[in-house]
This record gives C-alpha cells, structure tokens and sequence, in this order.
C-alpha cells in the first residue's frame, strides 16, 4: 500500500493550511482528525471533492476527514505529507480557543478510547469465537474437554488478556491524553493489576460498611490503620478507577515539575507522582470511582427494570438515538458505562440495544443501492454497505449516503429502533465487548452456559428485523430522481 495515497494526503494537508497549521493528528476507525490552529484556513469543499474523502466535519474541537476503511493507510501518508512526528503531533501549543464542556468531555473519552478500538474488538472477537466453539464442543463433540484444553487457555489469553489488563492499556493511553509521562502512567496502572493487590480480595474481610445504592463497601488491608477499600473483584478489567488516578497523577506530575531541581527531576518526579498517586488511588480515588460505576450502572438498571416495560423502553431510547448520537461522537459518553456493566454485573444491555443499527444502515442503502442506477452513487454505496454488514463501521454510510439524503437516514434509525424492540421485548444481553456488524453475534453468547446461544439467536433475528423494516420502508419510498 506503500505510496497508494500519498498524493491524497500531501492535498489534505496543503487544505487544512499546510503543516504550520496543525497542532496534532490522530486517527478512528474511519476519520482522521486534526487539532488546528485556525479551521478559518482548511477548504471544506476542495477536501470533500477529493478522491476517497467522504466528508469533512467540524466537531469536538477537532478537524475530522472521514474517508472510510482506508483510514489507517492515509493517516501514515498524512504524518509522513506533513513531517508530523510521534504519532502525528507537533510541537506547538494549543490555541486556547474556549471548548464547550461537552466537546472537551466527548474528546477526551474518544481521545482515550480510540486508539485501542481495533485490538480490543479483536479481543472480543477471539472471545465469541472461543464461547462458540466451547458450546459447540460441550453440546456435539467431546462433551467440554476443549475449554479445558491447552490450545483453549493459549488462545483464551489473546482473548482475555488486553481486558483483564484493561487498566494498563488506559493508562498509557490516558497518560497521552492528560499530557502525562506515558510510563508513570503505566506505573500507575501496574499498581491497579498487580498480584498481591488483587489477591486480597479473595482473602478475609476485615471489615465493611453497607451504603444503599451505593453499594457495600469492604476492605481487606489497612494502610497505617487506614482501610483499603477495594471493589470485590478488584480493579481488572475497571475503566473509571484508572482514569480519575491518571487524572489526578497528571496534575500531581506537573506541580512536582513545577518545583523539584532539574537535577533531581529524573528520578524524583516519578517517584513522588507514582507514590503519591497510588497511594491516594487506593484510598480515595479508588472508593470514589467505585461509587460513579454503580451510581451509573443503578441509573441504567433502573430505566431497564421498570416494571413490565423497562427493558422495551430502554432499549427503543439507546437503539433509536444511537446513530444520531454517532454523528456528535456522544456515543462514546456510554463506552465506560458499558464496560464497567461488563466487569460488575457479567453483562450489558446498553451495548445489546444497538445490535441492528448497521444492519438497518445497510439495508436502507442496499434499497437505495437497487434503485438508482447511477455509476457515481453506486461506487459509494456498495462499499459502505459492506463496511456496514461485514464490520459494522457505519461512518461512510452515514455522511457519505444516509445522512444527505435526510430521509434515508431516518429510515435507518427506525429500523434500528425495531431491532431495539426485540432486544428488549426478550430480554436479550451482551456478555462480551467485541466485534462489530456480524461479528458482534458472537459477543451474544453466554460464557457460563446458563443461557448459551439463545440470547446470540435473539440478537440475529434483531439484526434481521431492523435490515427487513430499513429495506422495506426505503425501498417504498425512496425515489433516485428526487435524490
């Protein structure tokens, strides 16, 4: 792929306002973003009629040109285009333009998030997959022997090991995000999934305090007579914990710099942030991440167990706004949420109300796609229907079909909203954070085998509603020649 799109990067970076304009670049699955100095100086509409460029958006303080699943291929081009280094940024300080709080929130949960989206659906995958053949196996073959298996516990690694170490992982990337030293953040979470820590809570409760909704409260070791608190799982796995301590170990990092001699700087700044940092993590900030994961997981178990109707309700209202709530990039305001649904109760419900949403996308644009017989039209729709399908990256059927055509993405979210209903009228659950599209199915699959592959059926017959009602209401009403 080497150099298949350096001349569409060099033109990129020449319309954002060249190299000198650009504060950093980074990427998600289907947009590079760039940090700006002055979005006044990028060409919208020279950008957009470009070659493989989907759309140009302005949002979350970023400057974001979707160009679909090539992304990664033209990203490397960009940084290499405008001479960015360490991963795309430069040494140039922010312009201090006022952020509105919610785009400074949603950048900073994407900022963290997004760059280790790929590997962690590829962790899930691997985890649906070795949950189907358990079941396969237990149910047609062997009667269980493979889960017991060496080639089982080999692969169950590459399956469990980045979410059981899923602290780590934000750390580092946290770390960049609050302008941290990447390894004191690592040395943060280290702290977090370190043995002997997480071995205490499968030791003898010294003592606990029960506090409602929000939740019990046990420790198991003293600090100088302080209690350790920790969750009874431990902080594998958790999200919320790690970023609030890296937080927290950033603000600590700078006012350390701010008065230690230079001399002492290399050794004495880590050591004072990390000391500090863990020790105030374990005791404080610990207990009160705690209380943000099961006041929110209280939050969402209410709405969804309203009597008779909760989980109807709560799956209409995720399913129906999700896309919408794609386009603004809020919807990674729910990716903690759902984690921390994950590692505390074994399950989400967030997560199972999306399932058809790409199905539906899909389907409005295959409708669509069947219609309009224009070369120019097709040659956008048939890869992002794909995209859609296959990997569940909606991006390019969004900005590139749906969203101009207005109507055809409302379609897409009532087809979504009918997958939602089936989610919620049978109860149907995720247990795993995996892949996308098709590949999601297999996050449906229950790994304690109570449920097994039912709530997976549920969640294909879903994706299979909210194709069918999509297609069918937009190939009624869908009319090229108005388009």
């Amino acid at each position: 792929m080497a150099g298949k799109y350096d001349e569409l990067a060099s033109q990129i970076v020449d319309l954002v306002g060249g190299p000198s304009n650009v504060n950093s670049v980074a990427h998600c699955i289907t947009r590079v973003r760039f940090k700006l100095k002055d979005e006044s100086k990028a060409n919208d509409d020279a950008i957009s009629a470009l070659p493989q460029v989907i759309k140009v958006m302005h949002a979350n303080g970023q400057y974001q040109v979707v160009v679909g699943n090539i992304v990664e291929d033209v990203y490397d081009a960009v940084l290499a285009a405008g001479k960015f280094a360490d991963g795309g940024s430069v040494d140039a300080e922010d312009d201090g333009a006022p952020k509105k709080p919610a785009d400074v929130i949603i950048d900073l949960i994407s900022g963290i998030f997004q760059p280790m989206l790929g590997t962690f659906s590829a962790a899930g995958i691997m985890k649906g997959l070795l949950a189907l053949f358990s079941f396969l196996d237990q149910e047609f073959f062997t009667g269980g022997t493979f889960a017991t298996s060496g080639a089982y516990t080999m692969l169950y690694t590459v399956a469990d090991g980045m979410f059981y170490f899923l602290p780590v992982v934000l750390g580092y990337t946290a770390a960049k995000k609050f302008k941290m030293s990447e390894f004191n953040g690592l040395a943060i979470a280290f702290s977090l999934v370190y043995p002997t820590m997480v071995a205490l809570t499968s030791g003898e409760v010294i003592g606990s305090v029960e506090l409602g909704i929000l939740g019990t409260f046990s420790w198991y070791a003293d600090f100088f007579g302080i209690p350790i608190i920790m969750p009874a799982a431990g902080y594998t796995s958790s999200v919320i914990p790690i970023l609030l301590m890296v937080w927290f170990g950033a603000k600590v990092e700078k006012w350390v710099k701010s008065w230690i001699p230079a001399a002492l700087k290399m050794f004495f700044v880590p050591l004072i942030t990390v000391t500090v940092t863990v020790v105030l993590g374990y005791l404080v900030i610990g207990p009160i991440a705690t209380v943000i994961c099961n006041l929110l997981a209280a939050f969402f178990q209410f709405i969804f167990n309203l009597p008779a109707v909760g989980s109807v309700v709560g799956s209409l209202i995720v399913g129906t706004f999700w896309m919408p709530l794609v386009i603004f990039g809020f919807h990674w305001s729910l990716v903690p949420i759902c984690i921390s649904n994950l590692t505390l109760l074994g399950h989400d419900f967030i997560l199972a109300s999306v399932i058809a949403h790409s199905f539906s996308l899909g389907a409005v644009l295959f409708a669509m796609y069947l219609k309009n017989k224009d070369a120019n039209f097709r040659g956008i729709a048939l890869p992002a229907i794909i995209s859609a399908f296959f990997f569940g990256v909606t991006e390019p059927a969004i900005y590139g079909v749906a969203l101009p055509n207005k109507k055809a993405f409302i379609v897409a979210c009532i087809g979504s909203a009918a997958g939602a209903l089936v989610i919620g009228l049978t109860g149907t659950l995720v247990y795993i954070s995996g892949g996308l599209g098709v590949f999601n199915w297999l996050s449906f699959i229950d790994p304690s085998g109570v449920n097994g592959i039912t709530h997976m059926i549920y969640s294909i017959i879903a994706s299979l509603v909210g194709a069918v009602v999509g297609f069918v209401i937009e190939f009624a009403i869908y009319k090229p020649e108005e388009a």
